[in-house]
Formats: C-alpha cells, structure tokens, sequence
C-alpha cells in the first residue's frame, strides 16, 4: 500500500493515523519526556513534510490497532461552561464577597487591551492568525528553538490546541482524565490536534483567542486574563499597556514559576521575551520595548488581595449564613456536591438583604464595647431585621473569622447548628414578651395586679398532663410588690411573670413563641416548662430578632432571609424558595404587646430598665438578663427595624458568668441587659434608621391604653410591701 498524494488529497484520518504509528515507534526510542517531546515534535513536522513522497505500508494487527484506537476518539469537543467565581452583594449592589474554585471573570475580547492580545500571540503562537489550528511551521521553529537552548523555552502547541487542552481540563473528572487531557500520549496528542481543526473550522480567530484568553491560568489563583489584570495590576484587563501585558504574557508557560508576585525576576526575564517577540511582529517599537525593559517587573506591579470566601468580607458572619442557606437548600441541587458547584462555579451574582453602613456601624458597635482580643474572652453578637420582609440587614459579632487563636472564630453566635452557630443561649427575661402576647391573646387585661414577692413558690401542672410539677422558686432581680402589667414588664419583675404563666399556660406561651418563628439552636420546638416565660430555653439572637419583627409589624410573622435575588451569568433571574409572611397573630394583641415594650423604653414609669435606649423615635424593647448572669441581652424594634443583641461566653455562661470581671479596661461587679447589650443596640439602631423618616406604631390594642397604669380604686404608686434589701439595683435587668 503506498501514498503518494499530496497533502490536500490526503484523507484526515489516514494522515493521523500514520503521525500516531511513526510517533509511536521513535517515542519507544527515547527516554526522557523531553526528548521525547523534541523527538515526536520533529517525526510529525517531518511526516507531514514528506507527505506527498511514499512512506512504507503498514499492514497486519499493527494496522488493525492502530485504526481501532484512532476511530475511538470523539469527533467534536465539548465545550462546558467555564467555571466563573459567584458574587454576593449587598443591598446596594457592592460587593460583600467572592467564592469560587477559579477566580474567574468572563470577558469579550473588545473588554480586553489590543496589546494584551498581541503579547499573548507573540509569545504563544506568532502564526496563530496564518494557521488552521495545526502550525507545521511553528512546531519545526520551536524543536530548534528549544534544541538550541537545550530546554523547552517555546511551545509547539497553537494557541488553538492549548484552548483544547484547557477545555479538556475543565471537563475533566477523574484523574485519567486529567491526564488525557494534557495529551501525555501519541494519541493524545493526535486527538489534539484533531480538535484543534474542527474547533478552527467552526469558530473565527476572535472568538478561539477571545475563549483562550478566559480559560488560561494566569498563576496567583487568576483564571483569565480579566482576573490577572485585577490579581496583578488592580485594574480592568482593558486598561493593560505594553509592559503589564507582555508581564501576563510571560506567565502562561510556568504559572507558578513566572509567578510575577513570587517570583518578580525569573518574570523579568520572560517579560523582555515577550517584548522582544512583539518587536519582531511589529506589534510595538525597539524603542518602546527597551524602555519597558527597563522597568522591574516588582515596581510595575500593583496586586490586589485575592479574596475568595467569607474570611476576607467585611460582614464574614452574615457571608456564611448566606451560603450556609444555599448549602442547605435542596432547591439548589440534589446533593452537596451539587449547590457547592452551582456556588463555586456557575457565576452568580446572589442580592442580599445587607444594607452595608448599618453592618459596619453595628461591627463598630461590638468593636468597641468588647475588643475582639479582650482578656475576658467575652462574646457579642447582633442581628438587625426588617420587619415587613424578615430581610437581615446586619449580622455581626466581635470575631474575626478563622480559627488563628483568641479574638477569632467560624461559629456564628447569630444563628444556629444548622448554619454553623449554636445550640442557642437562654433569653433571659426577652422572652416575657411571648407571655404578654399570650396574655393578652386570652384578653387578660394589662391593668391586672399582681402581688410579686420575692422569693415566692409557685406550683404548676403539666399543661398536656395535668400532672402537678415540681414546686418552682423564683427570685426578682429588680424590684418587688404589686404591680399592673406595664410596671412589671418596665420593671422585669419575674414573680410578677411566673403568676401570668400559670394564668395562661405554658402551653400557650410555647404555641405563641413558635407562631412567631422561634425555634432552639438546634431547631427544635419550644419546652412547655414553668420557666419558660423567664427565658431558659436556647435560642438564638436571629430568632429574637425576627420573632420580635412580629410585634413591629402588626403580628405579620415574615421569616427571616438573606437573599433577595439570584441570577446566572447571562442575568437570568433563577427561582429562589422564599418562605411566605403569614399573620401569626392578631393585630390589637401585637400592638397591645408594643404598647408594653414602648414603656420600657420611652414610658413615663421610672427605674424602667430600658430607660436609656430611648432612640429619639418611637421604639420598644425589652432587657434580658439569665440566671447566675450568665448573658444579657436587649431585643427590641422600631416600625423598621428589630435588632437582638446578645453578649455572654462562647466557652459556657455558667461557667464563665458576667460577674466580678473586668471587661475593655472596666471592672464590673454584675453586668446586665441595660449596662451592656441595650446601649450596643442603641448605638446600632441610630445609624440604621439615619436615613428613615421618623415613623409611630400607630397602636389599636383591644384594650383602652389609659386602663394600663389604672389600679382599680387605686393610685398608680406602686406598693413596695416586700423587704428589697436584699435585691439588686432597681433598672438593671
């Protein structure tokens, strides 16, 4: 069998087919893979030469083989999407943070500078434009290029064949296709290069070098050149002079190697290559390219930070509860492995509900009240909500993210096990406001007097059961006697809310706290137990927060969300599974529970324990301070905003309570909800609402609010018939 015709005759896969046995054959003579490359490199440069002369037939099982293996390779090549990092935005559309597994920006190539795409064709492929994708001529210049030099200092491979390699690469799932995909066999190669022709003929030199130029790893953790010009020169790839293109240029043969961050001479070196390959296509002057060489690569540069994830965001905590809401979601993939690629690779842009002056402010607020180095080790968390929509627009604590020592943390204390938070820390006397909400849903008047000594006993029954419960002793930690509604909640009288429990049940205030949304850390249902309206169970300060937002708005109960939008590379909208708003009480109860709390704050009743947090507007809140001081807490709303502030010890509050302890510099003998969480929340509402117009609750609770402070056939004096000697300083809960 003989060939004797010339090149245009010659059927594609014969002329492959005898590239792949003569490659072959000479790859089995050498042993190194350099020689080995030059080898192969110069047998196909010369096959393809002598094409037109006769080559020795090749028959029998060699033959069979050898055309068994060629017709097993693929006819086209897939082309995946690229990989392309996800942006989480705030509110206003500023970026929060980046995640992805390629830092990766898809641009067009009028996004990118002529003279980037000079260098890359300079220093890559100088025929690129001349070729159909396979470059005889290119791959004889660089076998002597490289034998001269006695090392691979030019490729062989066109900028079409490195696009197929790298696409190769992307598609690939398993190590032996990784491999293959490097073309590290004779075969390999050939179906290279086969791909390479088919990709030439259906797409144009723009759009090869355009695909190229997004695909390339620039080293640094920059996939593509738009995120090399920002990795390395802060600035879009459009904005490239000769200099800083030819510096990227030089970094495609050894990424790591021609690190110009790293290794700023070694790139040197392969920039003024680069240069000197642009001269010689007339691409810039000898003028221009001696100057440039002038210059150091380390003083061109001007590296930007590669942030990838939520460590290097602002709000780190609130970042992780977005993906945290993504990973959990099954409406985002079938299993993990899936939402974490349609996070890390599918080029998202995900709106979220952070509104980013508020979370600075609030960061600021944690900052300065607890250094996140402080010596007490003590802990801050804060969580502020809109109401009408449950969007978060704050999230902060006083951790930096990470697991580096004292001062950092990957728990977020805002929110639970299931976002990487907690089991949840007990709410203290914050919680007093579902019992009021409970009360007032059985139409217990807030006028009713109560008779709170301290201590007093107090004998409950199961409320499923009826079976009597153990006898509960309960203490006050503010102040003692008889008092209507509103002063026991300005006051936190706990006797005063054990009694209204036992009225209504412990039963009712668990169905009115869960309506509202609240949950433990864990996810669990409120425990029907007679300390509950005292706050024992473990939330967690996003729960506060949101189930507080039900009072500010009117008993609508929207839960609490991140994201507000997420569209795909292309700005396709996709569907995000949004939890609906439901009324989770009646409007005259919630106001009536607001009119409480608003007393707490702005109220006439003075010692009220929310007495300095009033805003300047109308507001409500509450303090909470747990057993043994163990945290304090302050939850409290305006029509626009709920906020839930937490501070205790991540390590255990029992254990480490808020006692005797000296915290930023200050010596506190106890710490509670008003000398420390209230004024946090304070200094964090003031700058959420300094562009909201001043707006009241406009209040229609099912009761007459002059009945509130009305004993009846008695003045509003408070009877202090119990001995306080022994209580607390009034105001402090």
């Amino acid at each position: 069998m003989k060939y004797g015709a010339k090149l245009g005759e010659l059927d594609a896969n014969l002329l492959l087919l005898n590239i792949v046995l003569y490659a072959n054959a000479v790859r089995s003579l050498f042993r190194t893979r350099l020689i080995q490359y030059l080898a192969v490199s110069a047998l196909i440069g010369a096959l393809l030469a002598v094409l037109a002369a006769p080559v020795v037939a090749v028959t029998g099982a060699v033959m069979r083989n050898a055309i068994e293996e060629f017709q097993e390779l693929p006819a086209a090549l897939t082309t995946p999407p690229l990989p392309e990092r996800t942006r989480i935005v705030a509110s206003d559309g500023t970026l929060v943070a980046s995640i992805f597994d390629e830092n990766r920006v898809e641009v067009p190539l009028q996004a990118v500078s002529p003279l980037m795409q000079q260098a890359m064709v300079a220093i890559e492929d100088s025929r690129y434009f001349y070729h159909n994708g396979f470059d005889l001529r290119g791959l004889i210049r660089a076998f002597f290029a490289n034998a001269a030099a006695g090392e691979v200092v030019q490729g062989g491979s066109t900028i079409t064949q490195q696009l197929v390699e790298n696409t190769l690469l992307q598609a690939a799932t398993t190590p032996e296709e990784v491999k293959a995909a490097r073309a590290q066999s004779v075969l390999g190669k050939i179906q290279e290069i086969q791909y390479a022709l088919q990709l030439e003929r259906s797409l144009n030199k723009q759009q090869i070098l355009e695909r190229y130029l997004n695909v390339s790893y620039f080293g640094a953790g920059a996939y593509g050149i738009e995120s090399a010009a920002r990795r390395y020169f802060s600035k879009s790839a459009n904005e490239l002079n000769a200099n800083e293109s030819a510096i990227i240029a030089g970094i495609v043969q050894s990424p790591s190697a021609n690190d110009p961050i790293a290794y700023p001479t070694r790139n040197q070196a392969r920039r003024n290559v680069v240069l000197d390959r642009m001269v010689d296509l007339d691409f810039i002057s000898r003028a221009d390219a001696n100057n440039y060489k002038s210059l150091s690569v380390a003083d061109s540069l001007n590296p930007s930070p590669l942030a990838n994830g939520c460590v290097s965001s602002y709000a780190p905590y609130f970042c992780d509860y977005v993906l945290t809401e993504i990973r959990n979601s099954p409406a985002y993939g079938v299993t993990l492995d899936d939402r974490e690629a349609f996070l890390r690779q599918t080029g998202l842009t995900i709106t979220t509900t952070l509104r980013p002056e508020t979370q600075r402010s609030a960061q600021v607020a944690v900052d300065t009240t607890i250094p996140r180095d402080d010596e007490s080790k003590k802990a801050i968390s804060i969580v502020m909500v809109e109401p009408a929509t449950g969007g978060i627009i704050a999230m902060a604590q006083n951790r930096l993210w990470g697991i580096e020592g004292d001062g950092y943390t990957t728990y977020n204390y805002a929110v639970g096990r299931a976002n990487n938070g907690t089991v949840g820390m007990q709410a203290g006397s914050t919680f007093k406001a579902f019992t009021l909400a409970a009360a007032f849903q059985q139409r217990i008047s807030p006028s009713l007097v109560i008779s709170a000594r301290s201590p007093k006993t107090f004998n409950f029954e199961d409320c499923y059961s009826g079976e009597p419960l153990e006898p509960y002793e309960v203490r006050n930690s503010t102040r003692s006697g008889k008092f209507t509604m509103a002063q026991a909640t300005a006051y936190s009288v706990n006797t005063y809310f054990v009694r209204l429990a036992q009225l209504v049940t412990a039963c009712e205030i668990g169905d009115v706290a869960e309506a509202m949304g609240v949950r433990t850390g864990t996810d669990g249902l409120v425990e029907r137990v007679p300390s509950l309206t005292l706050g024992t169970i473990n939330v967690t300060p996003l729960t506060m927060a949101s189930s507080y937002g039900v009072f500010a708005n009117k008993g609508i109960y929207c839960p609490a969300t991140a994201i507000r939008k997420i569209t795909d590379r292309s700005g396709k909208i996709l569907s995000v599974p949004a939890a609906r708003c439901n009324q989770a009480m009646e409007r005259q109860v919630a106001d009536g529970v607001t009119d409480m709390l608003t007393r707490v704050v702005d109220g006439d009743i003075e010692g009220r324990t929310g007495g300095r947090m009033s805003l300047g507007r109308p507001a409500a809140g509450k303090t909470g301070t747990t057993n043994e001081n163990s945290s304090v807490w302050f939850v409290g709303y305006t029509p626009d905003v709920a906020a839930a502030v937490w501070v205790g010890d991540p390590r255990g509050g029992f254990k480490y309570p808020l006692k005797d302890i000296t915290i930023n510099g200050k010596y506190y003998k106890q710490v509670y909800g008003s000398t420390m969480a209230g004024p946090i929340w304070k200094t964090a509402m003031l700058t959420a609402h300094e562009n909201l117009r001043k707006r009241g609750f406009k209040l229609n609770p099912w009761y007459e609010p002059t009945e509130v402070l009305l004993f009846p056939g008695q003045s509003t004096e408070v009877d202090l018939d119990i001995d306080n000697s022994n209580e607390l300083p009034e105001g402090l809960d």
